[in-house]
């Protein structure tokens, strides 16, 4: 078993802790309802009373709530004996959710001088960029999880891809045994450099994670310090013209007043774009610096705001579209017990993350999974299926129970409504048929998921969603830390810089230290050394590329 009934405490008011935005130390905190919205309220100490909207919409709130379910952990957490949360982070025994996709940084150098950034050598005055061998060992990690070896990376920085051996990196991930490579970027290098796309597909980059935040130079001066409309649009092309296999997932920063009014435009040009587009991950903004009462009021967008404005500037989405990150656990679940043997679950937070799918017709017309599939009744009947299965003596038995619910399409999918015949065997084979990847890369093909993902700051900050948190950085020192307890949390980001931290003359000669060993590294063909390959299982690098 992956995953657990959720210990969440539901409903409001209820309690918890969170952070001083001004000192970071952890403090308790309320989170209510006022105004049919949800209320974080928290007095510091030292610093006094503070306030934030921590979700929008008090009904939505409570639907996602609906579909918490929390995770089993790692088996071998860095931390065997921790009593604080964030404070004992590495991961530690504490933790409800083995990591789903980790960050990578490797560099904080940048091409561009964002003013929102949080991670950018141009604001710090320092340059922080491990070794390669620092860099295939924190990978190295990663695959050591247990009882999940983590199966998604995304790298990350800064820009990463003005690493010197990016290329490099990304194979190293394949020779570790990563089903899934992505690359958080702005661009610049796609568009500006030929044959840079086509490079990153031959080297196994299977996701662009592109800055994607509109379609108004302006605005582009305003968050990323320069004209950015054309530099997105050959970086789209490039993709195109490059092998088809890779695709790109639209990552917007949205800041309330600044470009919320423009998430149906972008969902309209993935659409238009969907031969490359297969994924759109909206992203609220952070605010990881200090900022006034009125302005965080001002400026504060959330995942129910999401959800509204995506309903109100698309004539094909619904509210009732979008569910919570961890809905799909269930069929994690029902894959480990089908299969015996523990597999990747989503068990995040409820109200992290949300998302919806819709197909794409023949002739470009949007489809909602809801439009043709029962999927609330669907996911309730996965989970029963997998408990059955899991409490069956009989497991042979219990599996045939399923091989029959499997069958019974008119119970889920109005297949009149099924964009191009899609049925129960494409959606569901995937997640529980033995290395099935035909049906996964089919479904995804034909698909496009819609969702957000709401980092958090100091002001709305809440334990009880980076003890469930599935999105990890790997660092230099060894340890797996949560995403928000990382770039949010009382010190980890500041303290792992620091720690490794070089000015612009030392970094000079790093640099011509790393190019001797890297060029041993080209001559043998092996990016990752056999010293750290001997410390991942063989049966770990099942899905490397030869």
């Amino acid at each position: 078993m992956i995953i657990k009934e959720s210990k969440l405490q539901k409903g409001l008011p209820k309690q918890t802790q969170s952070l001083c935005p001004e000192c970071g130390c952890i403090i308790d905190a309320t989170i209510i309802e006022r105004d049919g919205k949800v209320m974080m309220e928290k007095t510091c100490p030292e610093h006094g009373y503070f306030e934030d909207i921590y979700f929008s919409d008090v009904s939505l709130y409570h639907r996602m709530e609906g579909y918490a379910h929390d995770g089993v952990g790692v088996d071998n957490p860095y931390y065997t004996d921790a009593t604080e949360c964030p404070t004992d982070c590495g991961l530690c025994q504490m933790h409800l959710s083995h990591t789903v996709l980790a960050n990578v940084d490797l560099t904080n150098r940048c091409n561009l001088k964002c003013p929102i950034c949080f991670a950018n050598a141009n604001a710090s005055g320092f340059i922080v960029e491990p070794t390669f061998d620092e860099i295939v060992e924190m990978l190295a990690v990663l695959r050591r999880n247990s009882p999940v070896p983590t199966p998604s990376v995304q790298f990350a920085g800064g820009e990463p891809t003005v690493y010197p051996y990016f290329i490099e990196a990304v194979r190293a991930a394949h020779e570790l045994g990563f089903a899934q490579i992505q690359v958080a970027t702005n661009g610049v290098r796609m568009a500006q450099e030929p044959g840079f796309t086509q490079a990153m597909a031959s080297g196994g980059v299977h996701t662009i994670y592109l800055q994607f935040d509109g379609f108004d130079d302006e605005m582009y001066k305003e968050v990323r310090g320069r004209p950015m409309v054309d530099i997105k649009q050959r970086a789209v092309d490039s993709v195109r013209e490059a092998q088809p296999n890779m695709s790109i997932c639209l990552v917007p920063t949205l800041v309330n007043t600044v470009n919320d009014d423009i998430v149906g435009d972008i969902v309209r040009y993935a659409i238009e774009n969907s031969d490359i587009i297969h994924a759109i991950n909206f992203q609220p903004v952070a605010f990881t610096g200090r900022i006034d009462k009125s302005e965080l009021a001002q400026k504060r967008f959330t995942l129910a705001d999401l959800v509204h404005r995506l309903v109100d500037q698309t004539d094909f989405l619904k509210e009732e579209h979008f569910y919570p990150v961890p809905s799909v656990s269930v069929f994690s679940e029902l894959a480990s017990v089908w299969q015996n043997d523990p597999k990747v679950a989503f068990t995040s937070h409820p109200h992290c993350g949300l998302a919806t799918f819709i197909f794409i017709d023949e002739d470009g017309t949007p489809v909602p999974i809801n439009e043709f599939v029962n999927v609330t009744r669907l996911l309730e009947d996965v989970e029963k299926t997998a408990q059955s299965i899991e409490g069956s003596k009989i497991k042979s038995v219990a599996k045939a129970k399923v091989l029959k619910f499997k069958l019974q399409e008119g119970k889920y999918i109005d297949k009149k409504k099924s964009p191009g015949g899609i049925g129960m065997v494409e959606l569901l084979s995937a997640f529980y048929e033995e290395g099935d990847k035909k049906a996964l890369a089919n479904f995804a093909w034909r698909s496009m998921m819609i969702g957000g993902m709401h980092f958090q700051d100091r002001y709305n900050y809440d334990v009880e969603r980076v003890k469930r948190c599935v999105i990890h950085y790997s660092v230099q020192d060894g340890r797996i830390i949560p995403f928000c307890a990382y770039n949010s949390g009382p010190v980890f980001r500041d303290e792992v810089e620091k720690k490794y931290a070089m000015s612009n003359e030392d970094y000079g000669a790093f640099r011509e230290k790393e190019e001797v060993l890297m060029e041993k590294r080209r001559r043998t063909g092996q990016m990752a050394s056999p010293e750290v390959l001997a410390t991942v299982p063989a049966a770990l690098k099942k899905y490397v590329d030869k």
